[in-house]
């Protein structure tokens, strides 16, 4: 069982002083809690700040290390909302979390939101779109906070239409790593890599970097797979007609392949089953 970390400029929850900074650091395969705060997200929209707050508490108790709050879905398709919005949304379910215990992610694309949701107590920011805005970077380094980057092609109202790639591993994977390296040369503390499953890919395109991870994983850098409730489960699991919600036996079997191929943490609805079933696996393995 591998060992994992990341660097933070400020206190975290279970995290240790070091003379780098602050580290947070944890064996084996971690899970990241999904809390959207959205009306439209595929999976569980409609959800306000109050339901949210109770959500995020019933994933910290089924396991979750880090909890993921987005307020703007990224669904294929979905519409752009304005950053007031959004905060609006994001805010009062992190204020609502001080003092939980919680490593609270900020799933954003703006820079003027994760600048907020750090000033409100989030940890560690999840930019879907790669952290290719430099103000971004900027926000990050700034106030200390590591950052989650997503490779995803195109923008979330367009990313489905037409995918495509010359050599998805190649192409995918290298981006990856150049906008690592850019991030930590502007001065932000850690980075996860994220290869963004089913933003802007093809099912063929999924399986491919799913199959390839163990070239993600041997990099300097942890790595975090999203796979959960994705559509493209749901035609491999052979349940094309199923909820999202349905998808949740897939989305583990998708997830204990990442942990098997050194993924260093996950993002999931269902925080509980996904916690359970990666202890049985450690223990298998000897760890």
């Amino acid at each position: 069982m591998a060992d994992f970390g990341l660097s933070f400029g400020f206190p975290v929850p279970g995290g240790v002083r070091t003379a780098g900074g602050w580290q947070l650091s944890w064996p084996g395969c971690a899970v990241m809690g999904i809390v959207n705060v959205t009306p439209d997200s595929f999976s569980d929209g409609g959800r306000g700040a109050e339901a949210a707050l109770l959500h995020a508490r019933q994933l910290l108790l089924g396991g979750a290390l880090v909890l993921d709050i987005g307020g703007e879905s990224t669904r294929p398709g979905a519409p752009a909302v304005d950053a007031a919005t959004e905060l609006d949304r994001v805010r009062p379910v992190i204020r609502g979390l001080a003092g939980s215990g919680a490593v609270i992610s900020i799933d954003t694309m703006k820079p003027e939101v994760a600048a907020a949701a750090l000033g409100a107590g989030a940890h560690l920011v999840n930019d879907v779109s790669g952290l290719r805005d430099t103000r971004m970077r900027a926000v990050c380094a700034e106030r200390g906070a590591p950052a989650c980057i997503m490779h995803m092609q195109g923008e979330p109202r367009t990313m489905q239409l037409a995918p495509h790639y010359g050599d998805v591993v190649t192409e995918v994977f290298g981006f990856l790593a150049a906008q690592a390296e850019l991030a930590l040369a502007a001065g932000v503390p850690g980075v996860l890599l994220d290869p963004g499953i089913g933003f802007g890919k093809t099912p063929q395109h999924n399986l491919a970097l799913l199959r390839a991870l163990p070239q993600l994983t041997a990099r300097p850098w942890p790595v975090l797979v999203g796979g959960s409730r994705k559509k493209f489960l749901a035609a491999l699991s052979g349940e094309p007609q199923g909820s999202a919600d349905s998808r949740d036996a897939a989305s583990l079997a998708l997830h204990l392949h990442a942990a098997r191929a050194g993924t260093a943490m996950v993002r999931v609805h269902d925080a509980r089953g996904h916690a359970l079933a990666l202890r049985v696996q450690a223990a298998l393995e000897g760890a």
